[in-house]
């Protein structure tokens, strides 16, 4: 992997960090706002394993569709088959915008927040020697 990679690779990481930073400052408190925590959950599993497909080889393509993804990665590697995303990919983008969209409660958002620790952890596991 060239130098150029591994420096896109990192850029994407480096967003997924500050999604993490957001998530933990607005889970610190007694108030949560769980859809705005649900977001950057998804963003932050988002771009971890487009980090990884990226690492892999695998042109990106615009989507947000975590099972997507983790389908991608699990084509490289078994464990990402072991992650569960729940109900993460109706916080990439509808979670946005006004409508019918379900708002979680402390508890799920504290699961997604688990799902998008597991997700960093895994990735950077895997990335660890690449970049």
């Amino acid at each position: 992997m060239n130098e150029e990679t591994k420096q896109y690779i990192r850029q994407w990481i480096a967003k997924a960090a500050d999604d993490l930073i957001v998530i933990e400052k607005l889970t610190q408190f007694e108030v949560v706002a769980t859809s705005a925590v649900c977001f950057h959950c998804q963003q932050v599993v988002e771009k971890y394993l487009k980090a990884y497909l990226i690492a892999n080889g695998v042109e990106i393509r615009k989507t947000h569709i975590i099972e997507f993804l983790l389908a991608e990665c699990e084509e490289f590697d078994e464990d990402f088959g072991s992650i569960d995303p729940k109900d993460l990919n109706d916080f990439g983008v509808d979670v946005r915008y006004p409508g019918d969209i379900y708002s979680p409660s402390i508890e799920e958002t504290l699961e997604h927040k688990q799902i998008a620790l597991e997700v960093k952890e895994l990735v950077e596991r895997k990335l660890k020697n690449l970049i």
